[in-house]
């Protein structure tokens, strides 16, 4: 059992209902980081529950057949994203807690946030926190909580339900390597199993030969509402037609022995800002602004590459043909915008997962693409810097001043801002784990 999360169960007796239902009757608690999550005001009882009377089939079920995306779908603007996502679509007559679970791949954040007070409500939830586990923490206890109610099923007399089939059925494609890799890259096109178009599928999987399964799922996960998901004889066109030379053995490297949190130990943002500040102090940057030509030849290309804008990329990347040849791309039309995308492709190079040909900077929130960032922020407006330079104005006025001078957007300062607990998060649109601060 996970120590920074639990789904407990106390079964309560019920009369009504399908069988399912009456046997799987709970007060349900959820609970992370030693807060409950489902903590809210019984007005029947006229008192603070932590455990509200749920129906934990319902909840198994959703869980079971969400498993995938649960799992592995980032947040997004996909119109069905919260149905896969929020407790609050279960249904079934109950009032469900306003939690939101998604992951970046590496970790699962549980947001919480309060329900309206509403006259004739029984019940009315309070948590208002963001907590993060590991995604291998919160898999292992989805395990036990749906192992647990199939059990309570058993015991109760009540077998071939819809739950068991689909759980039986995720189990086996989890122990299926093939199955496993097209239900994840499914699950990152934000598409319930089977939804997918096979052929697109199959296209991603073929392309993982070249590009690495790695990247092909950085691809898949950047479709979004667009749907779009260039092929490797695409980004290859693109590379050649709009990108840049340059050669991964002339990139910067990183001394060994560096130190650096292995991935998932730690917040996305916090591994990508400390690759950032052992390179800062490596090539001896101290504080001073990174010039466009220093900045290319960081990354091994030219500094045309910062300078000239080519259009038809829709994201950014690099493409390696060999150690010594590569190409590279830029989606930005503004200088701020390419320095940002190349200074995420270097860090991608130093401490991404870079086991073929295809480096992505991608707009979606996979745990590769935010620790992308982070070091993009802090290599190029290291943030002790920006922080003394502030002071204690974060006055729009004052971020730009502190931009224009690291060269810069706004948005990159006004970043780094939230993720140190400077100014506060405001939505999901902020990174994944800001508002726990892990």
């Amino acid at each position: 059992m996970s120590t920074n999360w639990t789904i407990s169960t106390e079964w309560e007796p019920l009369d009504i209902g399908p069988p399912e239902e009456r046997a799987c009757f709970a007060a349900i608690g959820i609970m992370a980081g030693q807060v409950w999550l489902t903590e809210g005001q019984d007005a029947l009882a006229n008192r603070l529950r932590k455990a509200p009377l749920l129906s934990a089939y319902h909840l198994a079920e959703w869980i079971a057949w969400n498993w995938w995306r649960l799992r592995w779908e980032p947040r997004s603007s996909i119109e069905d994203w919260a149905f896969a996502h929020r407790l609050t679509t279960i249904g079934g007559g109950y009032i469900w807690p306003n939690l939101t679970i998604f992951s970046d791949g590496e970790r699962t954040a549980l947001l919480a946030k309060p329900t309206e007070e509403r006259p004739q409500t029984p019940f009315r939830y309070i948590a208002d926190v963001a907590s993060v586990v590991k995604a291998s923490e919160f898999e292992a206890e989805i395990d036990i909580f749906i192992d647990q109610v199939l059990q309570r099923l058993e015991s109760k007399g009540v077998r071939a339900t819809n739950l068991g089939e689909i759980w039986t059925a995720v189990l086996e494609e989890r122990r299926t390597p093939e199955r496993a890799r097209e239900r994840k890259l499914e699950a990152l096109l934000g598409h319930e199993p089977d939804e997918s178009d096979p052929r697109l599928v199959a296209q991603l999987v073929a392309d993982a030969e070249q590009l690495s399964i790695t990247a092909v799922e950085e691809i898949a996960a950047d479709a979004g509402p667009r749907g779009a998901v260039p092929t490797a004889a695409q980004l290859s066109e693109i590379a050649e037609e709009t990108g840049f030379n340059a050669s991964p053995r002339d990139a910067v490297r990183l001394d060994p022995g560096s130190g650096l949190p292995r991935v998932g130990e730690v917040a996305a943002w916090r591994r990508g800002e400390a690759a950032a500040k052992v390179l800062r102090e490596q090539e001896r940057f101290n504080g001073e602004t990174i010039s466009n030509s220093r900045l290319a030849s960081l990354a091994g290309t030219q500094v045309q590459a910062l300078t000239d804008r080519k259009d038809g990329a829709d994201i950014s990347f690099a493409f390696d043909k060999n150690p010594q040849q590569s190409r590279v791309v830029l989606r930005s039309k503004w200088e701020t915008g390419r320095r940002f995308e190349l200074a995420r492709l270097l860090g991608d190079r130093l401490i991404g997962t870079n086991d073929g040909g295809l480096l992505p900077a991608t707009r979606s929130y996979t745990y590769r693409q935010k620790m992308q960032r982070s070091f993009a922020a802090e290599l190029l407006s290291p943030f002790e810097i920006v922080d003394a330079m502030l002071g204690t104005d974060y006055s729009m006025e004052n971020q730009l001043e502190v931009a224009h001078h690291f060269n810069v957007s706004e948005l990159t300062i006004g970043t780094q801002l939230v993720n140190h607990g400077r100014l506060e998060r405001e939505d999901l649109s902020a990174e994944l784990e800001v508002a726990a601060n892990p």
